[in-house]
């Protein structure tokens, strides 16, 4: 379920964003929990880092968008935001707050529904970067990348990270499985590698975040092939 917030002081245009995000909840079969506030001092009360998406109307009597987009960023690096303005002047000083699109009133849906895919697509992938670990003390969101290197040892997967060492139950195939979009490879049985973090190879060794790993002669050739494509991107 995506979470949107509708920050909008004009009532006539606040139930017009709502009324399209209902037309394209039912068109495109998404489900969402849209909450409305109507200026950006409301929303900052509010907020709790739990938005995926924020429609910003920029013009607002107590806090514009533009003010209240600039504290968010302080709290929330991944939220996705688009501003709702009719004043075209903005658009340059969006990007100093990372927004991902303007939409230009007076709207239509056509455009709405255009510009509203586009944040949905940025949040889907956003949500791809992060993988959840069931720990013995609770639960970890883990970014994968900030994942050097996966290991397994007696059935029980290590998480080798920036923030440290996670330990979980699991299966190195099914570690394989959820990062497989990404730039993971195993160099042997026993570790998948992220290769934006692989600073050297030198023989059958590969140095991972200052760590050395050995490759299997059995996946040499499909490491070697994948760090060549790496690079090349």
């Amino acid at each position: 379920m995506l979470h949107i917030a509708v920050v909008e002081d004009e009532l006539e245009c606040s139930s017009m964003i709502q009324e399209m995000l209902h037309q394209y909840e039912l068109e495109y079969q998404i489900q969402m929990k849209i909450t409305v506030f109507s200026d950006g001092s409301e929303l900052m009360i509010q907020y709790k880092n739990n938005f995926d998406i924020l429609l910003l109307d920029i013009e607002m009597p107590q806090l514009n968008g533009m003010e209240a987009a600039e504290q968010i960023r302080k709290m929330d690096e991944d939220v996705v935001i688009v501003f709702i303005t009719n004043m075209g002047q903005y658009a340059i000083k969006g990007y100093e707050v990372e927004a991902l699109d303007f939409i230009v009133k007076p709207l239509n849906y056509y455009t709405f529904s255009m510009r509203f895919t586009r944040a949905v697509g940025r949040v889907k992938k956003k949500e791809e970067k992060y993988i959840c670990l069931t720990l013995t003390d609770g639960l970890k969101r883990l970014d994968i990348n900030q994942i050097y290197y996966v290991e397994i040892q007696n059935r029980m997967l290590h998480y080798h990270t920036k923030e440290g060492e996670f330990i979980v139950r699991g299966t190195l195939k099914n570690v394989q499985e959820q990062l497989g979009t990404s730039n993971f490879v195993k160099c042997n049985h026993w570790y998948l590698v992220n290769l934006q973090y692989v600073s050297e190879i030198k023989k059958n060794i590969v140095v991972v975040a200052g760590e050395e790993l050995e490759i299997s002669r059995r996946n040499r050739t499909a490491f070697l092939s994948a760090m060549t494509d790496y690079m090349g991107q």
